[in-house]
């Protein structure tokens, strides 16, 4: 049974039913519908529409309809109904009759499922929140435990200069930093409680907007009903912060994919975040690492499909409005276990120092270091920096690293060159001049730490 048929002569098609309804995607707004319903009822009392009795009534028999299904939500799906809303309304009036028919008095869909997603991603908000902190905190204690392991760092994927893993980690709770300010900022900005609008011109009674507000736990009232029937900038806001969270999620899901391979071999994967192969039972695949990466073009489509539904619909409401849910609930599912598989993958994260050291001492990392030393001695950086190019294509033809290379050697390309050059080619040499705000001296690195802890 809809909520609309006075209007109609002739029972809706059975294919249009399935296109029309939405109760298998917002099935999920029961807690939110009912929690908002409560408030609504508690509201039309204070204005006369219903006694405190009829209130009381109402209220109990809402609370009842929850706990039916709280455990089972999917149940609800069967029922027929059209919509979460539908559900609710037939499901009070099935329980206290012709009253639940007042319960809608002055409400319509359009500000009741506004009102509904906004609770739900405030809810969910709270939980993302705290997966991105959880997150910080075990790339912390990864950081901690590996404050000085050496590695290579990369640019274009070529061996660059060395860092310690340490360092590593804490580019990373930057990115994820960022990521919980962007989520407290939608969160902030979406905490705006669009009951009472209406169907687009507000509501036709004294309804206290702000009192209803804070009821629902939200910090104000919206101020206009035009905008607060259309408005899923909030779905559009979460989705592209889920983005860019993919995104850092899956650039460190790469580096580790890199880091774990036969090539790099720099760390290792637990066994529980890993699966075989079928054929090749030598292998351990880091398959959570990669189901990341594979989500995050998911996580971007639905970001697309809001955009581009919401482009350009007028005001106020309009039915394409009802695509916003299923995207939005992959989005923050796929972020939500994304995280969690993150923070998995870090607790039980081993580094092979003695390979990851190995690596960081071939490449010509120390290169720079060389130039560096040129310049103290008083020569222009630019020819520095030419000069040991010159150095580094006579080591790759010897086959030998720079500290290998003979002081006679060195001296052909520069005579500025003299005994005390070693000290400054070595790991150590390289990691200590780093001793930098922001830089990978594991001196700032402890520092950094202890900072973000």
């Amino acid at each position: 049974m809809a909520l609309w048929g006075g209007r109609f002569t002739q029972e809706s098609s059975a294919l249009f039913k399935l296109f029309n309804d939405s109760l298998p995607v917002d099935f999920r707004l029961l807690e939110q519908d009912v929690v908002g319903s409560i408030a609504w009822a508690d509201a039309i009392h204070q204005v006369g529409v219903i006694t405190e009795q009829e209130c009381a009534q109402l209220k109990t028999a809402l609370q009842q309809v929850l706990n039916e299904v709280a455990d089972d939500p999917q149940q609800i799906v069967s029922s027929g109904a059209e919509d979460i809303h539908s559900y609710v309304e037939l499901a009070l009036i099935e329980k206290v009759g012709d009253l639940g028919k007042k319960l809608h008095t002055g409400r319509s869909r359009n500000d009741q499922v506004a009102t509904d997603l906004k609770l739900w991603c405030k809810q969910q908000g709270e939980v993302l929140v705290e997966l991105l902190t959880g997150l910080n905190q075990a790339l912390l204690v990864v950081a901690q435990k590996e404050v000085d392991a050496v590695m290579p760092g990369y640019t274009h994927l070529q061996r660059a200069q060395p860092v310690t893993f340490g360092h590593w980690c804490l580019a990373y709770v930057e990115m994820f930093e960022r990521d919980l300010s962007r989520l407290q900022d939608a969160l902030s900005r979406l905490d705006k409680c669009p009951l009472g609008c209406g169907a687009l011109a507000g509501t036709a009674y004294p309804i206290d907007r702000q009192a209803l507000a804070q009821a629902l736990n939200f910090s104000e009232a919206t101020k206009n009903s035009l905008d607060s029937v259309s408005d899923r900038d909030h779905v559009v806001e979460l989705c592209s912060t889920a983005s860019i969270s993919m995104m850092h999620l899956s650039r460190m899901a790469e580096d580790m994919i890199f880091f774990n391979s036969g090539e790099a071999n720099f760390i290792q994967l637990n066994d529980n975040v890993t699966s075989g192969s079928s054929l090749m039972p030598q292998k351990k695949n880091p398959d959570a690492l990669e189901l990341i990466r594979g989500k995050t073009g998911r996580v971007y489509g639905s970001l697309v499909g809001i955009l581009t539904t919401m482009k350009a619909l007028p005001l106020a409401y309009n039915k394409d409005m009802q695509e916003d849910k299923e995207g939005l609930f992959d989005v923050i599912d796929s972020w939500k276990i994304c995280l969690e598989m993150a923070i998995l993958v870090l607790d039980g994260l081993e580094v092979n120092r003695a390979n990851a050291l190995s690596s960081a001492q071939q490449g010509y990392a120390n290169a720079t270091e060389l130039a560096d030393y040129l310049v103290a001695k008083g020569m222009p950086f630019r020819e520095a920096h030419h000069v040991v190019g010159e150095v580094v294509v006579k080591a790759i033809a010897s086959e030998q690293a720079l500290e290998d290379m003979s002081l006679a050697e060195l001296k052909e390309y520069a005579d500025i060159i003299n005994d005390d050059v070693y000290q400054y080619l070595t790991i150590e040499s390289c990691l200590d001049k780093r001793n930098v705000l922001g830089g990978t001296a594991v001196e700032q690195v402890k520092l950094a730490i202890a900072a973000k802890r």
